[in-house]
């Protein structure tokens, strides 16, 4: 496929659609992992061809577990994206960081259990360095766009750390509590599958992390309707929707260097001549710059 993309986006709960997007079609993307949560949006933001796709389906028919991830990574692969920003909604674990605030994370813990987070395996072996799980010059732009709205009731989190839970359910008091004991900052539960395969993807992954209400270690928690988390998301997703514009309009004008380019670079193990012309096949599109 020929590349019709270099920026693609990832909306979570509530950012289910881009209205600034104009142009657009909707492609639908058949990979070795089968199908992405929906079609993709292709068309022009800010003047620049990008890629959008809802995490959860238009209609939020996802939970978290039955993501596609390899699949909605492959597929903004072989549309040409080289950045991959993903809106996700997350809790917040420190006081700090109260309701409609934005994170911009630089670091992960993976507490999933459920999780395909990797394209490789079947006679083919890679460990890709993740030490830095975002990429910072994506980062810094996503944040510096964030800042330079001046959103209303909105104060920016430069860095900080993304709990990824498996879900369902939320967390419970005592597992809050442990989080906040590891100075981590929000929660949610999709954001670490999908940085784990950008990097394998070499595409450079940043996460705006939304925030909905705070976690259950809050003393306020208890009194958090369903009512106010709702009108969270619906604030959280125009915000977001700016930024993004914002975020589309910097990448196109200086696209940052990035070391999730070359990301495979040392981090294939097996000789590729000797892995399963299967898995060569399957996973031509990650590897053809190195055979």
């Amino acid at each position: 496929m020929a590349a019709q993309a270099q920026i693609g986006i990832i909306g979570g709960s509530g950012l289910y659609q881009m209205a600034a997007i104009q142009d657009r079609e909707e492609v639908r993307v058949e990979t070795p992992f089968g199908d992405p949560s929906d079609g993709i949006i292709l068309g022009t933001l800010e003047g620049t061809r990008v890629a959008f796709l809802a995490r959860h389906g238009r209609h939020h028919t996802l939970m978290p577990s039955e993501i596609p991830f390899r699949a909605n990574i492959y597929a903004m692969k072989a549309l040409g994206v080289d950045y991959l920003i993903s809106a996700s909604a997350v809790g917040s674990l420190k006081e700090a960081a109260k309701p409609l605030d934005m994170v911009v994370p630089d670091q992960f813990i993976d507490r999933t259990r459920n999780r395909l987070s990797t394209f490789f395996g079947q006679g083919l072996v890679a460990h890709i360095a993740f030490g830095d799980p975002v990429c910072p010059n994506l980062a810094a732009i996503l944040a510096d766009a964030v800042e330079s709205l001046q959103l209303p009731e909105v104060t920016l989190h430069r860095g900080g750390t993304y709990v990824c839970m498996e879900g369902p359910a939320f967390s419970t008091k005592a597992e809050s509590e442990l989080y906040r004991q590891w100075g981590a900052t929000v929660i949610g539960m999709t954001n670490l599958p999908e940085a784990k395969l950008a990097r394998e993807a070499e595409i450079a992954y940043a996460t705006l992390a939304l925030v909905t209400d705070y976690d259950c270690w809050h003393p306020d928690h208890d009194s958090v309707t369903v009512d106010l988390v709702i009108a969270n998301l619906q604030k959280n997703a125009v915000n977001a929707q700016r930024v993004i514009r914002e975020v589309v309009s910097r990448i196109a004008a200086h696209p940052p260097a990035s070391e999730a380019h070359s990301a495979l670079k040392y981090a294939i193990i097996t000789p590729l001549d000797k892995a399963p012309q299967a898995t060569l096949e399957k996973l031509h599109l990650l590897l053809k710059k190195y055979l």
